[in-house]
């Protein structure tokens, strides 16, 4: 695993799955205390901001057909790319709301709130889904499962390090669950490092998504020596081992 880790065709885009994930700051707390805040905030219940996630997790189903239907042949590079870029601008909808901008236009908060959740998600599973199919590639021969399992465990790290960065931006710009004075600067610069991903998509292979991205010895390497041991395999008639016993 150690050897399949060192190549730059694997760790580069190891690099670029978990730095896309932590560089996404997570503010999902600041913003569920601002959605019930009576004061500043749209003041929607609890039971409300609950139905908005339900909404967002079905839409999320639409992403996936999406990248099923027209984006699953493009390379690599090119539909993270763009993945990341649409991943980007979806946040400023964040910002919009925060500053409350939809009412200016016209556009009631539940309706705002409830658009903005779908396109936030479909946005997002588009995104995801290409990295899942990244990381098959990446495995070697033998040890695929092994391999995607540490993977997976880069993308979890991925997003607890967004998480704790989400909070710690939180906390030193002093955004509580009374006090969103700042939750419009966090938002910004959660989508200030979102954009600033994007200047490290040259980590992504510009392959096709059904080519081989992995260098040839680790196609072949495990195989062959498994195939050696089984020649070295030594067979014995069942009869001779009856008559031993």
């Amino acid at each position: 695993m150690y050897k399949t880790i060192k190549f730059p065709e694997v760790w580069k885009p190891s690099l670029y799955m978990y730095l896309s994930l932590a560089l996404s700051i997570s503010t999902h707390e600041g913003q569920f205390y601002w959605y019930t805040d009576p004061n500043t905030g749209p003041a929607f219940s609890q039971e409300f901001v609950g139905i908005i996630y339900a909404i967002g997790a079905m839409a999320s189903m639409v992403g996936v057909l999406i990248y099923h239907k027209t984006l699953k042949d493009y390379p690599f590079r090119s539909i993270l790319f763009l993945a990341q870029l649409l991943y980007s601008v979806s946040g400023m909808l964040d910002l919009i709301f925060i500053l409350r901008w939809n009412l200016a236009l016209g556009i009631p908060d539940y309706f705002f709130v409830i658009m903005e959740e779908c396109v936030s998600r479909i946005v997002s599973r588009i995104r995801w889904m290409p990295m899942i199919v990244l990381s098959t590639r990446l495995c070697p021969l033998g040890i695929e499962g092994t391999f995607f399992a540490l993977l997976m465990c880069i993308d979890s790290l991925g997003s607890l390090s967004s998480k704790w960065g989400g909070g710690m931006v939180l906390h030193v710009l002093h955004v509580t669950r009374t006090d969103f004075t700042n939750l419009w600067l966090v938002i910004l610069i959660r989508n200030l490092l979102r954009f600033s991903t994007l200047a490290l998509i040259f980590l992504i292979p510009k392959a096709g998504q059904s080519e081989v991205i992995i260098p040839s010895d680790l196609l072949t390497k495990n195989s062959t020596s498994i195939d050696g041991e089984d020649e070295n395999i030594e067979l014995v008639p069942l009869n001779v081992e009856k008559a031993r016993v």
